[in-house]
């Protein structure tokens, strides 16, 4: 009895603890939910219209569709091309379920038979779509790879995609159409023409350091014109660049390196115990071996003529005689060494015919191959002989060849240019002369050639050419990062701007970075640094040095811009010239007294200028340029009148009109209409999507998910 009293005194206190546990129960529950709702926000990269996009679905077409764009592209490239895929799909998804569009199974079976009725593994025996080794095929996939079978549902949903986006658009521009009213309305603003006189004070006429504009002018248009300046969260950001580039000192020293190979050496012969004269490249016979050993480029083996040279190879070497030499020469990042090593008179042109005759294993060989090689010399020896004894047989053999596409020109390869062939038959065309027939082995097979005509012969060159990169050395490497550190570490504590000017180091500043953006100006792909000024432990004012392809560049992050209306600063290259205009006008306005084009002219020193036959479909003006309100306040004006003064894109105005030509009245304007309605139907094509798209839901996550 006496704990039941303690505890009737005590229900207060008891209600309390109960209270606070339940409350304590509830907290925990949303922590835990939160927790979930975290999860589920992590691995959802978007949700447009109320459509999600799963993490893990994005990357894995993320992942194919860089197989398929292949080697060069980036993954933020091939990003950003699901993501533009993967948005137009869901923003017109959205409308095909309100329009009840889809597609069924017939549907789109025509749809696969129309997209892969070219692809010879659908094809029977007479060249036409065979459902069945479609399903075969789909068959096959699924059975040995998920991946692949998956890959062919995107697949066919890409189609039905663009199948059920085809019907959509068509039925958009079915709805849009040219009236007779508007033919009529779109001829009067082709051919209704007015001739005026105008006098125009332009805005050129006032300094520009003469117009003061605030920042909170700019200010306050910005925040007239919203729309116009919404932004997404951005940073802006300094950088210095330290290049790894090849000094003067490095540049000498392979010029001299090369200047070194023309003389012949002296080199100790361990084996013998003596000492070898290597030859120079001035004396060396084996041309392309020295070249080969000592060059970044490896030897060209072609004859060149004069006009396929380099300006000054051909003014410095084509003349000299064989075994002159010419350098060192910088060339576009090389320094070279070229020597002329032969001549020869040849064609620029040759007309030929050849029969191919291959062998098992080249490259002209075809199923029905089943010559060996030593089988198609012999017979490519035995077509030569018969040519050769009786030229007019040579169409007779062509049953033998397996050029099929210039069998049927007789065999003819007509006028040909010295490098428009392999080596081997272009060296037999090009060096041997009209009428000769000969065998040539290339990669194709066995070749019986006959040269049918040649152009008249020309000198021709051929020029061995030593070449090493301009590239820094060892010692400009290490310079340049001992600098780059040294300013890394100066800037830690002392003004960026300050310390880049000490050294004479150029600053360069980028602004407007976005979250998901790829390039920056002047320092093209850098990921890595985007990624860095969004991260919430970076500061404005913290400086990094990153590592870039050839250098290094040490970065300040100097503002972070939220997402709303642009700043004044970043604002103020697009509003000052319009504001500065407006001020302008106001300006010429009050000060002109005038009221007649000759009286203004005279006033502000101008003339009088003419314009003919000007029309509101173009509305440009002679001698001014396009001026839409300007043409637009000439047709309101009847003829003889004169307008006040009238604020134009380039100065302000004042215009007579002298003559009015009235457009002439048709018996039908359906031409007109249907001009309308191409132009209607052409908006389709380019609006209708984007229209779509701005009018969406769209909830963007690829930067917490995905970045």
């Amino acid at each position: 009895m006496a704990v039941l009293n303690k505890i009737r005194q005590r229900s207060l206190f008891l209600i309390l603890i109960i209270a606070l546990a339940l409350f304590s129960f509830v907290l925990s529950g949303l922590f835990q939910n939160g927790s979930a709702l975290a999860n589920k926000s992590q691995n959802i990269v978007a949700t447009i219209n109320g459509k999600e996009i799963s993490r893990e679905d994005f990357l894995r077409k993320v992942e194919y569709a860089q197989r398929q764009m292949g080697q060069g592209v980036t993954n933020t490239q091939a990003m950003n091309s699901v993501w533009e895929q993967e948005v137009r799909q869901a923003v017109m998804a959205s409308q095909y379920e309100t329009l009840g569009f889809s597609v069924e199974r017939d549907q789109m079976r025509d749809l696969l038979k129309t997209t892969l009725a070219g692809s010879p593994e659908f094809q029977n025996e007479a060249g036409l779509f065979d459902e069945n080794k479609l399903n075969e095929y789909i068959a096959s996939l699924k059975a040995t790879s998920a991946e692949a079978y998956q890959q062919w549902i995107d697949y066919e949903q890409s189609i039905a995609t663009n199948g059920m986006q085809q019907d959509y658009v068509n039925m958009v521009k079915a709805g849009v159409t040219g009236t007779l009213a508007e033919g009529k309305v779109e001829h009067e603003l082709e051919n209704n023409k007015v001739d005026i006189r105008y006098v125009q004070v332009p805005y050129s006429s006032i300094p520009d350091s003469t117009v003061a504009v605030s920042k909170s002018e700019i200010s306050s248009y910005i925040n007239d014109h919203k729309k116009e300046f919404e932004v997404e969260a951005s940073r802006d950001i300094n950088f210095v660049e330290f290049r790894e580039i090849a000094s003067l000192e490095d540049e000498k020293e392979i010029a001299s390196s090369l200047t070194a190979l023309l003389d012949n050496s002296i080199v100790y012969n361990d084996v013998t115990k003596t000492n070898d004269t290597i030859l120079g490249f001035a004396q060396v016979k084996d041309n392309e071996t020295f070249v080969n050993s000592n060059s970044d480029i490896k030897y060209d083996n072609r004859f060149v003529f004069k006009s396929a040279l380099p300006k000054f190879l051909a003014d410095s070497l084509y003349n000299k005689s064989v075994g002159s030499t010419y350098g060192p020469y910088k060339d576009n990042g090389y320094y070279k060494l070229s020597k002329l090593v032969s001549e020869t008179f040849m064609p620029d042109s040759v007309k030929a015919r050849h029969i191919l005759i291959p062998f098992v294993g080249s490259r002209g060989a075809t199923a029905e191959t089943s010559l060996t090689e030593a089988e198609a010399k012999k017979t490519a020896d035995s077509v030569m002989a018969i040519v050769k004894a009786s030229p007019a047989k040579f169409v007779d053999m062509l049953d033998l060849s397996a050029d099929k596409v210039s069998n049927e020109k007789e065999g003819v390869l007509d006028w040909f240019t010295y490098n428009a062939m392999v080596p081997e038959f272009r060296d037999y065309s090009f060096q041997h002369n009209k009428g000769d027939v000969g065998v040539v082995k290339t990669d194709f097979g066995y070749h019986v050639i006959e040269i049918l005509d040649q152009t008249s012969k020309e000198r021709a060159v051929k020029i061995a050419t030593i070449a090493r990169q301009i590239e820094p050395s060892d010692a400009t490497v290490d310079k340049v990062f001992r600098d780059a550190s040294k300013f890394e570490i100066a800037v830690g504590d002392k003004d960026f701007q300050a310390v880049a000017k000490e050294n004479d180091y150029s600053v360069r500043p980028v602004k407007g970075i976005e979250i998901l953006q790829e390039n920056i100006p002047g320092l093209s792909s850098q990921r890595q640094i985007v990624r860095w000024t969004f991260d919430e432990e970076t500061n404005v004012g913290d400086v990094k040095r990153f590592n870039i392809s050839g250098g290094y560049v040490i970065v300040q992050l100097t503002a972070k811009n939220k997402a709303g209306l642009m700043s004044v600063e970043n604002a103020s290259a697009i509003v000052l010239p319009k504001l500065r205009k407006e001020k302008k006008a106001a300006i010429i306005k009050d000060r002109i007294k005038a009221t007649t084009l000759d009286a203004l002219a005279s006033e502000e020193n101008q003339t009088v200028k003419t314009a003919s036959a000007i029309n509101m479909k173009n509305p440009t003006i002679s001698g001014a340029g396009r001026e839409p309100i300007i043409v637009g306040a000439a047709f309101g004006l009847k003829e003889g009148e004169t307008s006040k003064l009238i604020t134009g894109e380039n100065g302000v105005y004042m215009v007579e009109v002298t003559k009015v030509i009235p457009a002439p009245k048709l018996e039908n304007y359906q031409a007109f209409a249907n001009r309308v309605g191409q132009q209607k139907a052409n908006a389709v094509n380019t609006k209708l999507y984007e229209a779509l798209k701005d009018a969406s839901d769209i909830d963007d996550n690829r930067a917490e998910t995905v970045q």
